[in-house]
């Protein structure tokens, strides 16, 4: 669909209600009509929100270094293993610096393929298909564990988790877990963070038996994709289907906040954190850009624009750039962290659909899903040209690309700390 990109956040109206709650190109496949019908329903039940004219001032840019100094070490969520770096949270990120647990794992990239319920496994030195794992129904994302000792499946209609095991790619027995679009884990290591978007709930589970442990639901819709506070003590989820953020207190498990973004169909979805632990960049495909936010204040954030349909987030081994997929428009922007400007735009020949991904280990290859292409690109990170477009499935969404640096994960494709 093309869209007139708007820089500047509008007044949300009641009249654009339907329209701001049209179906999603983001999840082909999926059914939308109850969706729809239900969230409708509640938002009509709950009125429509007003937003501000004006579009908020523009913090200051800050370096990496400057206010995380200024504020020490953090005091983590208890059991969480201490920040390498208080100035960067991605310090265990660099290039090639893999742990004891998975340095003899065989590179790959795991792309789950929505349309045809299959993982394509592709060996990265090649850039070919090797093998190709059947799954359950509509795998969304392939999710490392806490632990870094497996790969789950996110299938989402299917209602499992497919776990795969890295050492050797094989597949286990699956595990019922209902509505597992998205997953994520605390950054103590204690629970399963899943994102059960058409429950409308916050599941917390045992991290390793996925035994539900707590529910906590949402009035918001679709909730997506997250990442948490350097501390561990909070996170900020998006909500797509109804352009929302919530703040959730992780030892508590409960939402403590919840703001509707100031933009007229705002879709949010890939969430991540700065280096430098200050600010909070949220992807949205409806307003073309990201949003900036201030996590500890929650307080309404400013408008990036980056490109058409914007949608995935990645930090580089070196923590001073993010990659930005624009999904609808076949780019990347390349945001440099520091300064909090964009500095550079990739554009993929022959156009595509980036959306999903994840940087090789030692820094050199942005991989990324092409949705809406049935193929993967491999994008070289010093110029950003395209190194290779491979054919997988049909609908290839959050791919993984493992192993990577990191001492723990905290879910989605690969959130290292």
């Amino acid at each position: 669909m093309n869209r007139t990109p708007h820089h500047r956040p509008r007044r949300l109206r009641s009249g654009s209600l339907l329209r701001r709650l049209r179906p999603p190109s983001s999840r082909p496949g999926r059914p939308r009509g109850a969706v729809l019908l239900t969230a409708f329903c509640a938002l009509l039940a709950a009125g429509c929100g007003g937003g501000d004219d004006s579009r908020p001032a523009e913090p200051p840019a800050q370096g990496p270094h400057s206010q995380g100094a200024a504020r020490g070490m953090p005091e983590g969520l208890p059991g969480m293993p201490p920040l390498l770096d208080p100035n960067d949270l991605y310090a265990a990120d660099r290039p090639n610096a893999l742990s004891p647990v998975v340095k003899d794992f065989p590179s790959r990239v795991y792309v789950p393929n929505t349309e045809s319920d299959t993982v394509s496994v592709i060996d990265p030195k090649t850039y070919k298909v090797i093998e190709t794992i059947p799954v359950g129904n509509q795998p969304q994302h392939v999710v490392p564990s806490w632990d870094l000792k497996t790969l789950w499946v996110n299938n989402d209609r299917g209602h499992t988790l497919t776990p795969i095991d890295p050492a050797t790619g094989k597949a286990g027995r699956t595990v019922d877990v209902h509505d597992p679009y998205n997953l994520y884990f605390t950054p103590d290591g204690k629970y399963a963070v899943v994102m059960a978007s058409m429950d409308r709930e916050l599941v917390f589970r045992d991290a390793h038996t996925m035994k539900r442990m707590k529910t906590e639901h949402v009035d918001c819709l679709g909730v997506n994709h997250a990442d948490f506070s350097p501390d561990g003590r909070y996170f900020i989820v998006s909500c797509e289907f109804s352009g929302e953020l919530l703040k959730v207190d992780t030892a508590r498990m409960k939402v403590i906040d919840k703001q509707k973004l100031p933009f007229d169909g705002a879709m949010p979805q890939d969430v991540k954190i700065s280096s430098d632990g200050r600010t909070w960049y949220i992807a949205d495909m409806i307003a073309d850009g990201v949003w900036v936010l201030d996590g500890d204040k929650f307080t309404e954030p400013w408008l990036m624009p980056t490109g058409k349909g914007a949608h995935g987030l990645y930090v580089s081994r070196d923590s001073k750039s993010m990659y930005i997929s624009n999904r609808g428009e076949g780019s990347i922007s390349v945001l440099d962290l520091p300064s909090r400007k964009l500095v550079k735009k990739w554009e993929l020949p022959d156009g595509g659909s980036p959306d999903m991904g994840g940087v090789s280990a030692d820094g050199k290859v942005l991989w990324l899903s092409g949705r809406y292409n049935s193929e993967v690109y491999a994008i070289d990170t010093t110029d950003g040209h395209q190194i290779a477009r491979i054919k997988v499935g049909d609908g290839p969404h959050g791919l993984a690309v493992y192993p990577q640096p990191g001492r723990y994960s905290l879910g989605h494709t690969g959130i290292f700390r």
